[in-house]
């Protein structure tokens, strides 16, 4: 058996720059929802309190190939240098059947979910929304922040987190980062009133947004929930927002929000608006009006992590098309 490339979290960090991968994962979404079959769920398994691992099988197309991602989800509070998500994503030939490659599973998810969203904010925000907030000071608020501003300026981004210390340092550390002007905000409140597009990102088991902090108009990307459980958003914002998933299939099964909503009866499955691929290909509406609030449910799929994995081993091992950071 020949030596299957494999990438780890530096590798696809050089090879996975988020235009490039913003561009991958569009194309991924449109060809998910075009395609229509129907494709293996994310399976969990409990492996201790608070432990998870998770096994995402599935298929692209044959310009990407089929594969899985497998990662576990461990606590690691106070270990400085050790990621929460470990695992790998492995793609397969689509006609061959050969192992194409693997690569690091943390690094290409930080990248893909926020190129998802930054994706969803081009499809369903206003396009003269220039104020983002972000709920959250980890991985993926860093994340939606270099993936957002690669779509579109921003004149101010707020940062909220349960320690304003911790989003001051996260603010100040952005900022020099990128150039923008990224301020911490204590009020919750405040950052959702003063802002036209927000991404939550957090862990939270019960809502850190709500619907009547968010103004008419604002494009909402809820992130930090992947399972059936944790929310970060209330029901009144679900009931204020035309929703629009990654997945139909996945949020019926796992989009923690919908579903408690369901079970208290306030809504139905009619309630999913569209997929995302089904907006992008122009076969749903995405936003029906200035006025309107729109949401994006990520809950994330392996079709996004095999088209990221396919970018990666074509810009490593063909060179020609990676030029600045881009794909050509």
């Amino acid at each position: 058996m020949q030596s299957v490339p494999h990438y780890d979290a530096a590798a696809v960090a050089q090879y996975l720059d988020y235009p490039g991968c913003i561009d991958a994962v569009r194309a991924a979404m449109a060809a998910f929802s075009a395609d229509g079959r129907s494709q293996p769920l994310r399976n969990i398994v409990p492996v201790a309190d608070g432990k998870l691992f998770a096994l995402m099988p599935g298929l692209s197309g044959a310009d990407v190939g089929f594969g899985a991602k497998v990662i576990s989800v461990f606590p690691v509070p106070g270990q400085a240098g050790r990621t929460a998500h470990q695992g790998l994503v492995v793609l397969f030939d689509h006609e061959t059947g050969a192992v194409v490659c693997v690569a690091d599973a943390h690094e290409v998810t930080k990248r893909r979910t926020a190129a998802a969203s930054a994706v969803a904010t081009e499809a369903l925000a206003r396009t003269d929304a220039r104020y983002l907030g972000i709920f959250g000071t980890g991985t993926q608020a860093e994340s939606h922040i270099l993936a957002l501003t690669a779509v579109r300026d921003y004149d101010r981004i707020l940062v909220w987190g349960r320690s304003l210390d911790t989003a001051r340092a996260f603010a100040a550390r952005l900022s020099a980062m990128t150039g923008l002007n990224i301020r911490a905000e204590a009020d919750g409140e405040k950052v959702a009133a003063d802002s036209n597009v927000i991404c939550t990102t957090t862990g939270s088991a019960a809502p850190i947004l709500f619907g009547d902090w968010v103004r008419p108009g604002t494009h909402v990307n809820m992130v930090g929930s992947s399972h059936d459980g944790p929310v970060e958003v209330d029901h009144a914002l679900l009931l204020k927002g035309r929703y629009v998933a990654d997945s139909r299939a996945s949020v019926l099964a796992a989009g923690a929000e919908f579903l408690a909503a369901k079970r208290a009866g306030l809504l139905d499955d009619s309630y999913i608006g569209a997929e995302i691929g089904e907006v992008l290909l122009g076969e749903k509406a995405g936003r029906m009006n200035p006025d309107e609030i729109t949401l994006y449910k990520s809950l994330g799929h392996v079709v996004q992590d095999l088209a990221a994995a396919r970018l990666v081993h074509t810009r490593a091992t063909e060179p020609r098309k990676m030029t600045r950071g881009i794909a050509q």
